[in-house]
């Protein structure tokens, strides 16, 4: 596995995130409508529907802030999900740092409301003047993704995924990462509660997916490479979550 590449980490209240991670998220495909919807959400953490959401960079190059803004636009697209970018003078619902080696992860959904203004919802810890627009927009979305309540598709209650998590556990508690094993259970293996989430079949390859090689599973499957948009089935879940 290509461990120059890098994932998200989720941001919880209450936990610091895990020790910053160097391996590859899960990508998107594009996928016909006429397929099975695929998605989880955290529908006690979902916005109200319409409701301008306020987005405040707390620090970050111009250029590299309108990029993200072009690209987290796309979820606007297809829901009833508004953005509004406002001065650095004010406080605002998602607040954006580019803290670098501090990994990328934002809080999910309205947790981010429990934040003391001026502290970051969400971080982009490896862009910069040199990252190519195609990892701009994977992880861009992804993090928005996590903003608007969805969760990590491979933590979907639904599941799917034969791991294979003798040979996880050997990947990622070596370098670079040096997870602990409860870290990786936290973060690999544990699933939501379907008590407290949206959801259907696993989506292997939604925008909030992982990445995951083939030596992670015991049937040798793989799961989202080189995609870096919203999948079809993306659109459709959101739109569907904010009517």
């Amino acid at each position: 596995m290509d461990k120059s590449t890098r994932v998200c980490i989720d941001k919880i209240i209450g936990q610091s995130p895990p020790p910053y991670v160097a391996s590859q998220e899960m990508q998107t495909r594009l996928r016909g409508f006429d397929e099975p919807l695929r998605a989880a959400i955290v529908w006690q953490k979902k916005w109200p529907a319409g409701r301008p959401l306020t987005v405040r960079f707390l620090e970050g190059d111009p250029n590299i802030q309108n990029k993200v803004k072009e690209m987290a636009m796309d979820w606007t697209n297809y829901g009833n999900v508004k953005f509004q970018f406002v001065n650095d003078k004010q406080d605002a619902d998602i607040q954006i740092a580019f803290q670098q080696g501090a990994g990328s992860w934002s809080y999910i959904g309205t947790d981010a409301n429990t934040i003391d203004p001026g502290e970051p919802t969400m971080n982009f810890g490896w862009f910069d003047a040199d990252t190519p627009d195609k990892e701009l927009s994977r992880t861009t979305k992804h993090e928005f993704g996590h903003a608007l309540g969805l969760i990590h598709e491979h933590q979907n209650p639904a599941d799917g995924i034969k791991w294979n998590k003798e040979a996880v556990y050997k990947e990622l508690s070596g370098p670079p990462n040096n997870w602990p094993r409860d870290t990786i259970d936290h973060n690999m293996f544990q699933r939501y509660s379907k008590t407290i989430t949206q959801y259907t079949d696993v989506d292997p390859q939604s925008v909030m997916m992982y990445f995951i090689p083939a030596e992670w599973t015991i049937d040798h499957k793989s799961y989202g490479e080189n995609v870096f948009d919203l999948s079809d089935t993306d659109r459709k879940f959101i739109k569907d979550q904010y009517r």
